[in-house]
């Protein structure tokens, strides 16, 4: 299957998550929703890597990998807190675009830092995404 079949499952699973999350976080502390959240994901992940055999590799992941992944998976719970500070807030349905602005950062970060190309089309699209966002959250 491409990316594209991948890339579609999560945008799915991304609006089942911001739809669960926003029922979810009514009644409990934002930290605390993420907190259970996130053990789940833990304990999840865990059974797919290990259902799949892929935690036979651990000992192959090299020093650098551990340290991006460890800065990811911080850089993944500050963002989590912050979604559902900002769902038990707000509406998910202006929350979930501005979340989406993601995208449009990772366009402009993935230019100076992996060396991908800033082409018209990918600043055409992170304009309309821009744009899109901003209707969404504000009108």
């Amino acid at each position: 299957m491409s990316w594209l079949y991948w890339a579609v499952l999560s945008a799915v699973f991304a609006a089942a998550t911001a739809l669960l999350a926003k029922a979810g976080v009514s009644h409990v502390d934002p930290n605390l929703a993420t907190a259970i959240r996130t053990t789940v994901v833990v304990v999840f992940a865990w059974a797919i890597a290990i259902a799949l055999g892929g935690h036979h590799e651990i000992a192959t992941v090299d020093k650098r990998s551990w340290m991006l992944l460890s800065l990811s998976g911080l850089a993944t719970g500050l963002s989590w807190i912050c979604y559902f500070r900002a769902l038990s807030l707000g509406e998910a349905s202006k929350v979930a675009p501005i979340d989406k602005l993601s995208v449009v950062l990772v366009i402009l970060l993935a230019w100076p830092i992996l060396g991908e190309k800033l082409t018209p089309a990918k600043v055409a699209g992170g304009v309309l995404i821009t744009a899109g966002a901003i209707v969404l959250a504000l009108f």
